[in-house]
Formats: structure tokens, C-alpha cells, sequence
């Protein structure tokens, strides 16, 4: 991918099939399967299923034609269709007609190969079956350690036959692999070793050829492939080999090496792992430099003082499969510290200079935080910060430096946010990114008066399009270096200068308050193969990549796929975490995709963090929280290569993760819902209905509301799944057993260990999604009320808090769902109140042309734009939320024992008001957590008419309106009452009212 085709997010249709959260479609094409009458042949659960990714057509070099090979569909006569993002939406048959006929095809002998080619450009597939020549670019063997070899191999094999060529050069034909030379192998009839089976779980069912001993370091750096014949001495078949199981063996010893430039009194040392490499050189301006070669494959180099500061990459000499050939690469270093402009080189930073320490960089102080619990994250973007804020020096705008402006409009609402309760702000990825041009002079702008056209105008997405891979503006899913700040979010992007600034950034928030978590991206690269934007796989091909069992790159991540379960792309993981961590003291890591990794991996991690000490890293370690994304899908999907970070696999091990299962409830329906009408508990669904038929009979939308509610009630118990209360049906029920679309709601062992949200980056913002769902009548006081009720089901629940930045504000990106590359226009937000950004046009038509005729009618009403005073009175009573959830522990109760025993919901059963939770903290129970009061009640009012909510148990008690709602920006739900002597509590319509007693 290059810098010009950028990383959209996650594959939307994965997501949506597994319930998966916010993420798009890649720009490099979409996700192709070939469903059939044979699928089931292959492993899928049925035929004819389109989501089933054993059948899936791969572009790995991105011209357009997607190709699947296969032996294992025996002798037969099937048919077979195209279909794209794993569903049926899109679907082409015979021809490229979309819809059209099934294609017929006939494979004549069993193990014969079959091959589907498919042209995006005209959807044409065309299959072939019979027995041409092998293609020995596809890898179908796996050599796993240094004795074994995986393959999947024919019925008429009974020889077998390693062919290796120093340069490449080895040719297959009918007659047999020609170019080389080659070692006999052996077949095991006991199958693959136990231990690699359990290694290995994808590989069930292939065979071990046994490797006899020999130099295997002499083999690894050419061409391999295997071939086996029959009883004949006939070829029946041949494919080359992937390595990076063989590479984790022979050179364990590198996991335990540092790489990467490393300065010691004064003089740097570098060191590049790239074993499989004949000649590696230091490229230090004009000279190159030749570097010396360990038992480990690791090439090490020492410098000289006048090092410092230093331009520098690697030329890496290589066999390249793709290509079957040796080249010599150039490539900047992938541990690098510092980077030249736009990533050109690398550069020889020492993060000890003190040129690059901030005044108090040494002392700096951490905010306190006593549990994870305690968190309330705001989800920001550097350049969103500041780039449009006109109280923002100029030069500082878009960049790190912004954030040490004390008295801009931005930091002053950070300010206020923290002074209520906000203690983290959640930074997206701030590590080199592949698609933002790094020279502010070279950003390119959109060619147009943007405020002149109409708020549902067409003009504005047309405007910004032509711009959006040039602007300065990218979400920055597409890491190119890990470990070194981004330099377009800096002053100056050519050298150590993104150092000192990263810092003072850093300094800035935790001086505010505030605490600093990185989001990061380690589950793809931009690109593979010699693409420019290609690192590791330039140095190690094959190796920091997942493929798949042909050997191509798996991209079900919307790029190229990371191998995090090889050892040394573990270790870059565990390595760069570190130095973020000790070198920028940041206080959290937020991972993409984290389900895509190893839960060993996180776990690493986690053992390397817990290491650190502030005596002699500058930081404790302990406190650095971890979460991520632990959605299930794609090759990896429950645990087929590995034991996933995932959802339910993390519980126990104290790391977040986002659930989606509140989200949902509270929003409605899903992120990629066809009508986005669906309503849910915070947007009116059956207490008052929009009148859209997607929301069913009135009887059906109770029923589905109630099991929101129960959903509802699970994520405010920390989504602990085994937190036991009364379902909608009057059933003593465990968080685990309550429905989340065939999966369970609850999944944590402690709270820490999911983030609630109603939203973030991905898909639309809260306020937009709302604009879809609620009656087109609502008044908008009524809409910043129902913000409120949403963000309310965050901020009381057990677990950590998230809010996406400027959700306190109405933040809206004119309904966008997917403003990853939509420029500053769509993503702009005003810290002052003063303008919506609702109204900005219909966004970019790529991600968001399905639904615009159900935007139009929104964004050209007057009456669903807010004003000023909504925005500020909206704010003013998410700061009252912030409040109230800071004001007492039992908020926090940190354990699921504590929230056991302390939470409650006292109205629950199926006479429970739909529209209506209740909860109840008491403090009565053991150890007093809260020196001023004994309880707390809390009711979420979502309905439009006001509820009176009687807790017989609570009769007698002397329960007022919680003093910051008595006192605060809410005249509304200050008019709630309790009546003593029943233990009745009153709360007006769409209202949450907080109640305590002594």
C-alpha cells in the first residue's frame, strides 16, 4: 500500500458477521470468497456459505486479479459464485453478472489442483481444474523446526524431496524441480509431533516430512521448495516453503538480544536481525559500512560519537520469493528511535540527550490512579485537538506542542473535564504513520469555501475528495515505524526534534491532570513485499508477515497481517510497549485489533511493564493500564492458529477490553445495520417509538428493549460474568447467561477488564447515531437529554469509562460512519460551543453513499441542529456525571466480590418498567468504602414520561437528589423526589437522577 492508499480501518462485513465493533472496508480491494457446493470439502461448516474464509480469493499484490488453488476438492461436478465482504449483498455468478447463474465446474481426480481467478475489474471467475505445472511462488509447505516439514500432501506420494537454490532459479514441470540441489525427506507416520499439533492447531490433518540434519543456515538464505513424487517417479506435486517456524528455532537466541540503536557513554551500537540475509550495510550518508553477523542472525555495527543525530538505513541483501531472486534492499530500521522527513532514513537518536529533556522531564509526577477502575478515558486525536482552534499559536496547530498551550480553548476544556472527574486522555496513534505527509507546506487543502454550501450538500465530500490522501489528515491506522512519534504532529519532522515535543506533550497533560494513553497499531504493517512501505518484510521476507496455508499475506485486517505468534514479531511488540512506556513515560496502551494477537503476546507485555521501576526505568511499571480490541474474526477466529486476546480469553488476566454489548443496547442495533432506525434503550426503542417498521411490532420492540436492559444492567456490574441478579424474566441469572447475539453478555472476571462506551472513533458519534433514531420530533432539549441518559450508562458503570472526545458537546461529524481519511472538515471540532458541526454536508460518498437519502432529510432540518446554548448545556451536564461518578468509591468498587456483594437492581423481573433501571450501591455491607454516604440509588429514566420507581426495601431511608445534581446544570432533574415512607423514588422523563443517603 502506498503512502497514497491508506489503511480505511477493519473489515466491515468480518465485523458485522461476529458482532464486532466499528471498522471499514480496505482500500486495496474487497474481501473475496468463492462459495459453492464444495466448501464443505474444504473445512467450512456448510457449503454455499459466503463468510466462511477457507474459500477466500487473495490479491496480495494488489493488480486486481484474485486468485484460490486448492487439492482437496475430490472428483466431482459443483458449482460456485463470487461474493464480496463475506455476505450475499454483493455477489457475482456466470459472466460477471451480479446475481447471476451459479458457474459449473467438474474436477476429474481426486488431489487434482483447482484454480479460481477472479477479475475485480469485470467479475469475471474463472475456474480451471487438472494437473498443470506446480507454482512454486505459492507456499504450501511449513517448516516448522529444524526436523520438520508440514505438508498437506497428495494420495499418490510416496517420495519426497527438498530442492534448494542459493539465488533462486528452481523450476517445476511436469518432469520435476530442475536448478538446484536437494535433500531426501522422510515421511513420519505418526503425523506432526504432538507438540507441534498443539503449536499449530491450523496445520490438523498435514503430514511430517522428516529433515535430515545438515547446515541449515546455508539453506535458509536461498530458494527452498518441496516436491513429492509417486511410485512412478513421477511429480505429484511441488511448492515452495515458509519458514518462519524454522527461523523461531534456529535463532531463538535473538528474542534475548536488544536491537536497534543502542548508545553507551556516549558511542551508538546498532543491531538488525535479518537471518536469512547473505551481506547486510550500514548506509551512513554516501558510505556503507559492512556489518557483521552473529549466530543468532543478528548484524551488528559500532559507531563513533560523531554519530549522533546520524541519517542511517540498512542495505539488506536477500533472497526474495515473490520476485525469485536476490536484491538488495534499503530499508530504514525498524527499531527506529528518530526518522528524516516523511521516513526516508532513519536517524541515530539518543534519548538521553538532554537537548531532547523537557524542564521537569525527570521528576515528572503521574497523576494518581488507584485502580484501573478509576479511569475515565477521553478518546482525542492530536491534530483534531487543535488544528481548527484559533486560541492555538499558528505554528502549534495540529501538533503536539498544542497541548502545552495552557490557555487555549482546548486545554481549558481539558482542563475542566479533569477538574470533574476525566483523568485520561487516549491519544490515536501517534507512532510514524505510512499516509500522512509529514511537510506542513506539501499538505494539500480542500479547493473551496466549505461553509458556503448547504448542510446537506453534495459539495462539500467533492471538495475534500480529491485531497483526502494529501491533506495533513489521517486516523493513522497504518504504523510504518512503531517506536518513533509521528512527524507531521511535530514542528519539525526532519530528526530528534518529534522527541522533545512527544515529551512536552506528555508533560503538558499529566501537569493538567490528565494521564496519557497510546494508541497502537502492531496487527498490521501498511504494506508487504517490496512495496515501499514495506519494512520488516523487506529485511526477513515471509517472516513478520501471517500467511496463509499458499503462503499469501493474510489482510483481514484491511492491511498486511502481522505474525505476532512468531517469536521476534512478538518480541518488536514487547519491545517497542517498553520503550514507549521507560523513554515517554505514557501511562496506557490501547491495541488495534488485539484479538489478532496472542493472548501470550499481551501477557508478555504485561510481564515486561511490570517489570519497570521508577528507581531504575523513571517509571512504575504496575500502573500502566492495557487494553484493547479483542473482537474474533478473520483467519486467527476462535483460536485457530492461537489462544487469541479476545474477549472472553482475557478474562482473569486484568487487561481491557471495549464491549460492544452496552454500546449496542443503549445505541440500538448494530454499527453496520442496513436502516440505522433501530432504536435501543437510549434512543427511544418501544417507550417512544420513531415509527420505522425495522423496529418491529409494539410487542416485539418490549420484549427486545427488556433484554436490552438486562444487557444494560450486565455492563454496569463491570460485564462481569458471574455477577447474579433477576433477569427480565424473574430468573436468577449469571451475567454469562444473558443473550448478546448468540453470545454471552457478561465475559469479565473483573471489572478492569472491559471498557464501557456508547461511542468512539469508529462508526458514527453519539449524537449523530441518534439523529438517525430518535423521532424526527423530539425538541432538541430533548435530544441533549437523551445524550445525557447515554453517556450516563458509561459514567455510574463498574468498569472504566470511555467517551469518545467531544461527545460532551454534541460532537458530530455530520453522520459520517467512517471519517478515517475525511479530512479536517468532517472531523473538526469547535472547544468553545460556539458551532456545530452538524450540517456540514453529506459525508464522504466511498463509506457513506448507501445512506445518504436517509441523511438528507436530517441534515437540511433546521431544527435537529443544535445552538450554543444545547452544546454548552449539554457539556455542563456530562461534567455532572464526571462529578458525581468521581464523588464516592462505590462507583469503583474494583472487584467482582465487592460488586456482588454492593449492586443491585432492585426493580428487575418482568414487571420492571421498560424504558427504566434501577440501581442500588450499598454501603452498609462490610467495609465502609464511603465516609459520607451509606447509598446510593441510581435511575435511568430513558422514557419520554416521568416514572415513579418504588424499592419497598428502601422505605424508611432518608435519600436526597445527590448535591452536584441539586446544585447543577440540570433544572429538570432537580424537580425528582423520594418519598420515605414508601420508598418511592420520582425522576422526569429522559432523565438519570443519582440519590444519596447518610
Amino acid at each position: 500500500m502506498t503512502r497514497n492508499r491508506v489503511l480505511t480501518a477493519i473489515a466491515v462485513a468480518i465485523l458485522l458477521a461476529l458482532a464486532a465493533p466499528p471498522t471499514v472496508s480496505a482500500a486495496e480491494g474487497p474481501v473475496v470468497t468463492a462459495p459453492g457446493s464444495f466448501q464443505s470439502e474444504l473445512g467450512c461448516p456448510a457449503d454455499w456459505s459466503p463468510d466462511c474464509l477457507l474459500s477466500q480469493l487473495e490479491d496480495p499484490d494488489g493488480d486486481g486479479l484474485y486468485t484460490f488453488v486448492t487439492t482437496a476438492i475430490p472428483a466431482g461436478q459443483y458449482e460456485v459464485k463470487v461474493a464480496h465482504g463475506l455476505s450475499w449483498a454483493e455477489n457475482y455468478g456466470a459472466g460477471g453478472a451480479r446475481d447471476g447463474a451459479n458457474i459449473p465446474f467438474t474436477v476429474t481426480a481426486d488431489g487434482d489442483r483447482t484454480t479460481f481467478s477472479y477479475d475485480l475489474a469485470t467479475h469475471v471467475l474463472t475456474v480451471s481444474a487438472g494437473t498443470a505445472s506446480p507454482d512454486l511462488r505459492s507456499a504450501r509447505a511449513q517448516w516448522l523446526r529444524r526436523d520438520v516439514i508440514a505438508l498437506d500432501v497428495p494420495a499418490t506420494a510416496t517420495t519426497y524431496r527438498l530442492y534448494h537454490a542459493p539465488r533462486g532459479g528452481l523450476v517445476a514441470t511436469a518432469g520435476g524441480v530442475t536448478g538446484g540441489d536437494w535433500l531426501p525427506l522422510t515421511l513420519d507416520p505418526a503425523g506432526l509431533p504432538p507438540d507441534l499439533a498443539r503449536q499449530y492447531p491450523q496445520l490438523t490433518g498435514y503430514e511430517a516430512l522428516r529433515v535430515p540434519a545438515t547446515a541449515l543456515k546455508d539453506l535458509l538464505t536461498g530458494q527452498l521448495a518441496v516436491a513429492a513424487y509417486d511410485a512412478e517417479g513421477r511429480l505429484a506435486d511441488a511448492t515452495g516453503v515458509q519458514l518462519a517456524g524454522v527461523l523461531d528455532d534456529v535463532y531463538a537466541g535473538a528474542a534475548h538480544q536488544t536491537l536497534g540503536p543502542v548508545w553507551r557513554h556516549g558511542t551508538p551500537s546498532l543491531a538488525l536481525w535479518a537471518p536469512t540475509a547473505t551481506r547486510v550495510e550500514l548506509v551512513l550518508g554516501d558510505r556503507r559500512l559492512a556489518m557483521t553477523r552473529d549466530r543468532d542472525g543478528v548484524w551488528h555495527a559500532r559507531g563513533e560519537r560523531g554519530w549522533r543525530d546520524a541519517p542511517y538505513a540498512f542495505a539488506v541483501t536477500v533472497y526474495v520469493p515473490a520476485l525469485d531472486q536476490v536484491v538488495t534492499n534499503v530499508v530504514t530500521d525498524p527499531y527506529s528511535l528518530g526518522l528524516t522527513t516523511d521516513s526516508a532514513r532513519s536517524v541515530l537518536v539518543d534519548l538521553d540527550d538532554p537537548a531532547l529533556t523537557p524542564a521537569g522531564w525527570d521528576h515528572l509526577r503521574k497523576p494518581p490512579l488507584a485502580q484501573p477502575e478509576d479511569s475515565t478515558i477521553y478518546e482525542l486525536q492530536v491534530r483534531d485537538f487543535s488544528i481548527t482552534d484559533a486560541t492555538v499559536p499558528a505554528a502549534h496547530r495540529g501538533t503536539y506542542l498544542a497541548f502545552t498551550d495552557r490557555d487555549s480553548a482546548g486545554m481549558r476544556q481539558l482542563r475542566d473535564l479533569a477538574r470533574a472527574g476525566l483523568n485520561t486522555v487516549h491519544l490515536l496513534p501517534t507512532n510514524d504513520i505510512a499516509s500522512i505527509e509529514e511537510r506542513r507546506d506539501a499538505q494539500q487543502v480542500p479547493q473551496c469555501d466549505l461553509r458556503a454550501f448547504g448542510p446537506a450538500a453534495e459539495e462539500q465530500q467533492a471538495c475534500v475528495e480529491p485531497v483526502r490522501d494529501t491533506d495533513g489528515f489521517n486516523w493513522g491506522y497504518d504504523p510504518l515505524h512503531y517506536t518513533t512519534p509521528e512527524g507531521s504532529y511535530s514542528t519539525n519532522p526532519d530528526g530528534p526534534t518529534r522527541t522533545r515535543e512527544f515529551r512536552q506533550m506528555v508533560g503538558a497533560l499529566n501537569g493538567t491532570g490528565l494521564r496519557v494513553v497510546l494508541d497502537v497499531v502492531y496487527n498490521h504493517t501498511p504494506a508487504a513485499g517490496q512495496d515501499p512501505n514495506s519494512v520488516l518484510d523487506r529485511i526477513v521476507p515471509g517472516y513478520y508477515q501471517r500467511l496463509s496455508a499458499t503462503g499469501a499475506v493474510e489482510n483481514s485486517t484491511c492491511c498486511a497481517n502481522t505474525a505476532t505468534e512468531h517469536r521476534m514479531m512478538g518480541k518488536l511488540v514487547v519491545d517497542s510497549v517498553v520503550t514507549w512506556a521507560r523513554e515517554y513515560k505514557v501511562d496506557g496502551f490501547r491495541f488495534d485489533l488485539m484479538g489478532h494477537q496472542p493472548k501470550a503476546n499481551i501477557l508478555a507485555v504485561r510481564a515486561a511493564l511490570d517489570r519497570l521501576t521508577v528507581a531504575h526505568d523513571g517509571v512504575d511499571g504496575r500502573r500502566i493500564y492495557l487494553y484493547g480490541e479483542g473482537w474474533n474474526f478473520g483467519e486467527v477466529a476462535n483460536d485457530a492458529r492461537f489462544v487469541q486476546a479476545t474477549q472472553a480469553n482475557m478474562a482473569g488476566t486484568g487487561v481491557g477490553t471495549f464491549s460492544d454489548r452496552l454500546r449496542d443496547a443503549v445505541r440500538g442495533g448494530g454499527p453496520f445495520d442496513e436502516d440505522p432506525r433501530i432504536q435501543g434503550f437510549g434512543t427511544g426503542l418501544y417507550t417512544d417509538p420513531n415509527g420505522d417498521p425495522v423496529n418491529g411490532t409494539p410487542d416485539e420492540q418490549r420484549a427486545r428493549l427488556l433484554l436490552y436492559q438486562d444487557q444494560i444492567k450486565v455492563g454496569l456490574a463491570g460485564n462481569l460474568r458471574g455477577y447474579r441478579f433477576v433477569d427480565r424474566t424473574g430468573t436468577l441469572v449469571s451475567g454469562s447467561q444473558v443473550d448478546y447475539n448468540g453470545q454471552p453478555a457478561g465475559y469479565a472476571a473483573d471489572p478492569s477488564e472491559t471498557i464501557t462506551y456508547v461511542d468512539a472513533h469508529d462508526n458514527e458519534t453519539l449524537f449523530d447515531i441518534s439523529q438517525y433514531k430518535l423521532p424526527r420530533d423530539t425538541p432538541m432539549a430533548d435530544r441533549v437529554r437523551m445524550n445525557t441518559v447515554a453517556l450516563a450508562t458509561t459514567a455510574f458503570c463498574q468498569g472504566p469509562v470511555f467517551w469518545h472526545a467531544g461527545t460532551d458537546l454534541l460532537r458530530s461529524k455530520s453522520l459520517d460512519r467512517n471519517s478515517f481519511n475525511s479530512g479536517d472538515w468532517f472531523n473538526r471540532i469547535d472547544w468553545t460551543g460556539q458551532e456545530s458541526t452538524w450540517g456540514s454536508g453529506l459525508p464522504p460518498r466511498a463509506d457513506n453513499e448507501a445512506k445518504w437519502d436517509y441523511m438528507r432529510p436530517l441534515l437540511s432540518d433546521p431544527a435537529l441542529a443544535p445552538r450554543q446554548p444545547d452544546i454548552l448545556t449539554a457539556h455542563r451536564q456530562a461534567m455532572d456525571l464526571l462529578a458525581i461518578r468521581n464523588s464516592s468509591p462505590l462507583f469503583r468498587l474494583g472487584s467482582a466480590a465487592a460488586i456482588q456483594q454492593r449492586l443491585s437492581f432492585p426493580t428487575g423481573g418482568p414487571s420492571q418498567a421498560p424504558g427504566v433501571i434501577v440501581m442500588a450501591l450499598d454501603d452498609h455491607r462490610g467495609t465502609d468504602l464511603d465516609p459520607r454516604w451509606e447509598g446510593i440509588v441510581v435511575v435511568f429514566n430513558a422514557s419520554a414520561e416521568a416514572t415513579t420507581q418504588t424499592v419497598p426495601a428502601l422505605a424508611g431511608a432518608h435519600y436526597r437528589l445527590h448535591p452536584v445534581q441539586a446544585g447543577g446544570a440540570d433544572p429538570v432533574v432537580r424537580t425528582s423526589s423520594y418519598d420515605a415512607g414508601t420508598g418511592t423514588f420520582s425522576v422526569p422523563a429522559r432523565s438519570v437522577a443519582v440519590f444519596v443517603t447518610r
